[in-house]
């Protein structure tokens, strides 16, 4: 495996390092909640500015139903591959937590912490950082998108397309503890609806079909699902029902997150949760939902974790860990569009959503010049033919 890289790269990095805490600040300082589509255009137009004072090139915005993704894209010269870079702007902070949680830099811990600094603008600053440190760029294309967080029900086709075109995907969402992600579990998201009939609780109950009562079974039914054995786990999350304290309920809900590891496990899931029937007579069923994201797969990972392994200890920054999470990213569908794939190539820090995130300022230049380098050896070890899909 090469591992020849430029440490001067890195010097040169380590230099940018208050500038890019400056960024990552303004970044912090504009809100940018999933669901807030006025919010996020703002932040569409602060990434796009920064973007432009790093690589000298503004975004072109992709709109999808109102929403404003963003891409960057730099033709491939003939032989060479295509790498794409790929991460999100929106966050699952509500406006108005900057009025209690502001950023802030504590230089004597060597963090900064904000809403949404971890997961993910320290990565966007380090992406930016990376392919400015490159000699070129051709063959780049960067996408940064605005609804991730929740499930990327507007990019999706966007993120397959991207990846559809690439010999190579790195994702910069956060690290777990400075590991890379090298696979993360489908998730599935589900939601039961049940209809029943609603009658006064002491006078004539019996007239009644209680939709809580069959919401009841449901919840033992879908929990005997899982199979931890094989990293399936379905777990009911959400649940309601009823309007009064004296009524027999005639509506009742359920919400339902589905993770696996391999896909047969998702169609089998899918295929026993549509295969629950209501117990009581004249009590009807719905449901809604399913697969969000496929699983990413050890497999899709494994080449460009080598590489990257490689590469890290050339630099000085000592071994490269790898982990297998929960949770979901742009990279399942990268991964599932059959593009090699590595993720967690973002920040080091701490608290994805949860108060207090932060990031190690220290390791923002050293993950810029890793992803410049992994982009430099893919480039190095491209045969020059197509993409071997």
């Amino acid at each position: 495996m090469p591992t020849s890289v430029s440490t001067d790269r890195l010097h040169d990095l380590r230099t940018r390092t208050a500038e890019m805490v400056g960024q990552l600040g303004r970044l912090v300082s504009v809100e940018t909640p999933s669901n807030d589509l006025s919010a996020c255009r703002a932040g569409a137009e602060t990434v796009s500015g920064i973007a432009e004072e790093i690589v000298g090139v503004p975004a072109d915005s992709v709109e999808v139903d109102g929403r404003a993704h963003l891409r960057w894209r730099w033709p491939a010269a003939p032989g060479q591959p295509t790498v794409a870079l790929i991460g999100h702007y929106d966050t699952v902070w509500p406006l108005g937590t900057l009025e209690r949680w502001p950023f802030a830099l504590d230089e004597a811990a060597g963090t900064a912490t904000g809403p949404g600094c971890f997961d993910m603008k320290a990565g966007i600053v380090q992406l930016f950082h990376a392919v400015a440190a490159l000699p070129d760029r051709a063959g780049l294309e960067i996408l940064l998108t605005c609804d991730e967080e929740i499930g990327s029900p507007t990019s999706r086709k966007l993120v397959q397309e991207t990846a559809s075109r690439c010999d190579a995907a790195l994702i910069l969402e956060p690290s777990v503890d400075g590991a890379v992600k090298t696979s993360r579990k489908g998730i599935g998201r589900y939601r039961f609806d049940v209809h029943g009939r609603a009658a006064h609780a002491g006078l004539d109950p019996e007239l009644g079909r209680n939709a809580l009562t069959v919401l009841g079974r449901l919840l033992l039914d879908v929990g005997e699902l899982s199979r931890p054995d094989l990293g399936t786990i379905v777990t009911p999350t959400l649940a309601g029902g009823g309007t009064a304290g004296n009524v027999v309920p005639a509506h009742a809900w359920l919400g339902v997150d589905v993770r696996v590891t391999v896909e047969s496990e998702a169609e089998r899931v899918d295929g026993e949760l549509r295969s629950l029937k209501p117990f009581l007579p004249d009590v009807f069923v719905v449901l809604a939902g399913g697969t969000s994201r496929p699983p990413l797969p050890a497999s899709s990972t494994a080449a460009l974790f080598a590489r990257a392994a490689a590469l890290a200890p050339a630099l000085g920054l000592g071994p490269l860990q790898s982990a297998d999470v929960g949770g979901g990213s742009d990279g399942n569908f990268t991964a599932a569009a059959d593009c090699p794939t590595l993720d967690g190539l973002g920040a080091v820090g701490d608290g994805a959503h949860s108060e207090g995130e932060y990031v190690v300022v220290a390791a923002m230049p050293e993950r810029a010049a890793l992803v410049a380098e992994l982009i430099e050896d893919i480039r190095r070890n491209h045969d020059g033919g197509p993409q071997d899909r």
